[in-house]
């Protein structure tokens, strides 16, 4: 009798070296931090390091400036827009999902955070029985306290990339190229994003999944380090060969 030992298969690595076409900046969720974001700022727009500044998204909600963040950004954006380049993230796209269908989906939105954000611009909440009448009345005033915010917002996109380095606001599906992900998987993550490597030698940076620190690992920068809750608003410059974070 012959007995078969079976070797399981080395797990893949990814082992692509970081490749992008020019060095540039990332920074992680804001989340209505913009006293985080102005003390941040200067130390970016200073440098000649980079040729591009990307936003991951999730610019609103949770903290108590997503105005102030967004009119930051939008301002920042219009001044430099051949350099700046905002994503959207899972909360831009629920407060416009809000706007579209303020009583199915308000609901939701105020639970993440979208409480704070109707307060920085002034906008009580649906009070008392939720009425289709008054979610639409909360609706209409937001909208109007938007203003051009939202237009600008509805054109974020949601990939950016330079050479072999492709940031996203949540995660990329590792089976897939990157320009066919599907929308719900950039902005509110995939299964297998942290536990299966690309085979296509593409980096993927990325916010959305709070890490105590800020990590480069297997093909995957992360840079979301909480900034509403722990105060502290994570950028990383990313060049040939090597991550820096700030």
């Amino acid at each position: 009798m012959r007995i078969f030992h079976w070797k399981r298969a080395p797990r893949p690595k990814f082992d692509a070296v970081l490749a992008p076409d020019a060095p540039f900046f990332v920074v992680g969720d804001v989340h209505g931090r913009a006293d985080l974001l102005t003390g941040l700022l200067p130390r970016l727009e200073d440098s000649t390091r980079a040729t591009h500044l990307v936003f991951v998204g999730d610019y609103v909600d949770r903290g108590d400036q997503s105005r102030e963040v967004l009119e930051l950004l939008q301002d920042l954006h219009s001044r430099t827009p051949d350099r700046v380049v905002c994503l959207m993230g899972n909360h831009e796209r629920m407060l416009l999902d809000f706007l579209e269908e303020p009583e199915v989906h308000g609901p939701r939105w105020l639970r993440h955070g979208g409480l704070q954000t109707l307060a920085s611009y002034r906008i009580s909440p649906v009070s008392g029985p939720a009425s289709s009448e008054k979610w639409a009345d909360v609706r209409d005033n937001f909208r109007a306290a938007l203003g051009p915010t939202e237009s600008w917002l509805r054109a974020l996109p949601l990939v950016w990339q330079s050479g072999n380095v492709a940031v996203v606001h949540a995660a990329a599906d590792p089976a897939l190229p990157i320009g066919d992900q599907y929308e719900r998987t950039l902005l509110w993550g995939h299964e297998d994003f942290e536990t299966v490597p690309r085979r296509d030698s593409v980096w993927v940076v990325h916010g959305h999944t709070i890490t105590d620190v800020p990590q480069s690992a297997q093909g995957r920068i992360a840079v979301d380090t909480g900034a509403y809750a722990t105060g502290r608003l994570t950028a990383a410059h990313i060049e040939s060969g090597a991550v820096t974070f700030f």
